[in-house]
C-alpha cells in the first residue's frame, strides 16, 4: 500500500522545525486543525461564546458522528471529553465495587489507571489483580480465563502502554470479557488514531482516546465510548445540567445517551479542532496509517538494534512506540542529546508503569514513537546520534 509521505508533511508546519519522535506523548498537528481551533476562536471572539456556540451546533454533532465512524459506533455512544484519562475515569468511577469484588487488568497497565485502581480498592475491599504475560509479552488469554470468575466485576486493559511498543489482544480479551459478562474497559489512548479500532471487534463496553496522541488533535481533548448495555446500568459519579435534566424540584433524570458522561463547559474551538483531526485521520483511512506507522516502527527497532541499543518492546503485535536504552547512558542523557540534533523523544519511567518495570527489571527507556509523516532519513538522524554515543 503507497503512503503519500510528502503530501502528510506538506500539510505539517512541524516538520519543518523538528525531527519529531514524540507522538505518543503529542503528535505535530496538520495545519487544518490548527486552522479549525484559531478560526473559530477568532469567531468566538467578535460574536460572543454563547452565540458562537449557538451557530455551531451542526458542526458539534458533524464531531459525535466522525468519532462515532472512526470506532465503528453510534453517535449516541460518543461523549466528548477533555482527555484520555477524564474518559476512563467517568466510567470506572461509576462502577460498583464493594469487598470481594476483583478488578483483573494487565501488566502492562498505566500509573493513572492503577493509582485509581488502587484507590477504589482502598475505598471499598475491592482486589486488584494483574494478569500475566505469555510467551510474547503480551496479556496471558489463558491465564485470563482460567482467573474468571463470578467475583470479577470488571477487566480493565490498556490497548497499547505508554511504555513499549506491545498492542495487548484487545479483541481475544474481549471476547472473554463477553462470554463471562463482564465489563471490559479499554484504554484506547495510545491506540487511538495509529490503529485500525472497531468496537464491535473489540467487544468493549468503554473505549477512552485522547486527542493530542496519534490523533494528531489539540491538547485538551478526547472521547468516550460506552456501549449501551454499560451505559444503561451506570449513573457517572458527577452530574450537571447536561448530563442531567432537572426536571422537577426534587427529580433529575440522566441523559439516555453517552452524553451523561459529559459536563456542560467545553472548549468548542478545541471540540473542533478534535473533529478536524478525526476526518483527518479518516481521510488517509486506519488501515494505511497502521500499516505505514508499524513499518517505520520496525525499521527504527532493526535499526536501533544494528548499532547495539536495546530495544525493550515486547508482543506478538507491535505499534509505533519504541523503546529503547544504551548501556553506561541514562535515558535523560540520551533524550537530551537527541533534542540537541533537533530530534524530539521523551523518556518512559518507572513511575508510569510501575507493574512492567518491576516484573522485568527494566531501566528507564527512550521512547521514540514514530507517525506515518516521519521519513527513514529522520530515522537515519535519530540512529546516527545514538551511533555517536
Amino acid at each position: 500500500m503507497t503512503f503519500d509521505v510528502d503530501r502528510a508533511r506538506r500539510d505539517t508546519p512541524g516538520c519543518s522545525e523538528v525531527v519529531h519522535f514524540n507522538n505518543a506523548g503529542s503528535a505535530l498537528p496538520p495545519a487544518v486543525v490548527t486552522d479549525t481551533v484559531v478560526e473559530y476562536l477568532r469567531h468566538e471572539a467578535l460574536a460572543g461564546g454563547y452565540e458562537a456556540a449557538a451557530e455551531a451546533s451542526d458542526r458539534l454533532a458533524a464531531v459525535y458522528a466522525s468519532a462515532a465512524r472512526l470506532v465503528g459506533a453510534d453517535p449516541d455512544d460518543i461523549a466528548l471529553t477533555d482527555n484520555a484519562t477524564r474518559s476512563w475515569q467517568a466510567v470506572f468511577y461509576a462502577l460498583p465495587f464493594g469487598p470481594g469484588d476483583r478488578i483483573l487488568t494487565s501488566r502492562a497497565e498505566y500509573a493513572s489507571n492503577a493509582i485509581a485502581f488502587l484507590q477504589v480498592a482502598r475505598r471499598t475491599g475491592a482486589a486488584v489483580e494483574v494478569i500475566g504475560d505469555d510467551e510474547s509479552g503480551q496479556l496471558d488469554v489463558e491465564e485470563l480465563k482460567r482467573r474468571v470468575d463470578s467475583d470479577v466485576k470488571l477487566i480493565a486493559v490498556s490497548h497499547v502502554p505508554t511504555q513499549g511498543g506491545l498492542v495487548n489482544p484487545a479483541e481475544e480479551i474481549g471476547a472473554v470479557a463477553e462470554a463471562a459478562g463482564i465489563p471490559f474497559l479499554l484504554d484506547a489512548c495510545q491506540s487511538a488514531g495509529q490503529l485500525d479500532l472497531d468496537v464491535s471487534r473489540l467487544k468493549c463496553d468503554a473505549l477512552s482516546t485522547t486527542g493530542r496522541k496519534y490523533l494528531r488533535g489539540p491538547r485538551g481533548t478526547g472521547f468516550l465510548y460506552v456501549h449501551p448495555r454499560l451505559r444503561e446500568r451506570l449513573e457517572p459519579a458527577m452530574l450537571d445540567l447536561h448530563s442531567a435534566s432537572w426536571v422537577s424540584p426534587g427529580e433529575y433524570v440522566v441523559d439516555p445517551t453517552a452524553k451523561r458522561f459529559e459536563v456542560w463547559e467545553r472548549d468548542f474551538a478545541a471540540v473542533f479542532g478534535l473533529g478536524a483531526a478525526i476526518d483527518y485521520a479518516l481521510g488517509w483511512g486506519l488501515p494505511a496509517i497502521e500499516e505505514r506507522v508499524a513499518s517505520l516502527a520496525a525499521s527504527l527497532r532493526q535499526r536501533l538494534a544494528d548499532v547495539g541499543a536495546r530495544v525493550h518492546d515486547v508482543g506478538a503485535r507491535k505499534c509505533g512506540i519504541v523503546t529503547f536504552s544504551l548501556d553506561g547512558f541514562p535515558a535523560a542523557e540520551v533524550k537530551a542529546r537527541l533534542a540537541e540534533a533537533n530530534v524530539n523523544t521523551s523518556v518512559s519511567s518507572r513511575t508510569s508503569a510501575q507493574f512492567d518495570f518491576t516484573a522485568r527489571d527494566l531501566p528507564d527507556m527512550v521512547r521514540a514513537s514514530v507517525h506515518y509523516y516521519n521519513t527513514e532519513d529522520e530515522i537515519d538522524l535519530l540512529v546516527r546520534q545514538v551511533e555517536k554515543l
